[in-house]
């Protein structure tokens, strides 16, 4: 299992938009911190007051992110806040969509394999 903590402005924005949107099941809480899971990821979103935020500078956004696989990218992509274009490459598709707080997800599309 892979754990990422991306910090977030408003927690439950943030924990209603991952189960809404892109299908986490919400975990366990520990104070100021929602564990959201979705395959073999467990995102921790990091809400104002907890202890992993602040600590280095850090705020939410930037460019590092999380990838998920979506079957259709452009129904995936629909209606949430993007970051660029679509992008087309030998392995699949993919887009960089944010969340809420401006963290970045790579929504990707996997290139079906040729016989």
């Amino acid at each position: 299992m892979a754990i990422a903590r991306y910090l977030v402005d408003d927690l439950d924005e943030a924990v209603r938009f991952y189960a809404d949107r892109l299908g986490f099941g919400v975990g366990r809480t520990f104070g100021p911190v929602t564990v959201m899971q979705r395959g073999d990821l467990e995102l921790w979103l990091s809400g104002p007051g907890s202890s992993g935020r602040g600590q280095d500078g850090a705020a939410p956004g930037g460019w590092n992110r999380i990838v998920i696989d979506v079957p259709e990218l452009d129904v995936a992509a629909a209606g949430l806040n993007a970051r660029g274009d679509r992008v087309d490459g030998p392995a699949g598709s993919w887009r960089v969509v944010e969340d809420p707080s401006g963290n970045p997800i790579e929504l990707f599309q996997p290139k079906v394999a040729e016989r």
